[in-house]
């Protein structure tokens, strides 16, 4: 291993990606209960050119939601491709739905928050990408965005 000390610099060892658009959900319209398929991520590390073996993709949301509505994520999967282009029929992953992620507070209001998915890699394809659908439970006020990104790490070559 090289001199840097993970316990002091384990950003060192990490890579981030954008994993998906920012996307905009509003209850019982445009955007809710509809699938978003994420961004493409490069496992190769540009810097040294080494496959990461783990990800972990943070979904980031921020939501409007009248007293005890709800904001749920599910159908949470990973895909993969060799080529960037032809994506596998068959998930590489599929997350158990973490269900409701966020409710909201009495008398209503925003709620802010981040929803983790972490995974092993090591057999993979090179390309991957996260999906998932946001639910809003009321109708027709509440409204959420959200976007993902994927930290990347545990490559066969560290940066110098």
């Amino acid at each position: 291993m090289s001199d840097i000390v993970p316990q002091h610099n384990v950003g060192a060892l990490l890579r981030s990606a954008i994993a998906s658009a920012f996307v905009s959900a509003t209850a019982g319209g445009t955007g809710d209960n509809t699938a978003v398929t994420g961004l493409t991520v490069d496992r190769i590390d540009p810097n040294t050119g080494s496959l990461a073996g783990s990800v972990r993709f943070s979904v980031a949301w921020q939501a409007v939601l009248a007293a005890a509505a709800t904001l749920t994520l599910k159908t949470v999967k990973i895909e993969q491709s060799s080529d960037n282009s032809t994506w596998d029929s068959t998930a590489y992953i599929t997350f158990t739905d973490p269900g409701v992620v966020a409710t909201g507070p009495g008398g209503g209001g925003t709620v802010r928050g981040v929803t983790a998915f972490d995974a092993d890699l090591s057999s993979a394809k090179r390309y991957v990408r996260i999906d998932f659908t946001p639910d809003l439970s009321a109708a027709n006020t509440d409204t959420a965005s959200l976007s993902a990104t994927a930290t990347l790490a545990g490559s066969d070559r560290l940066p110098a």
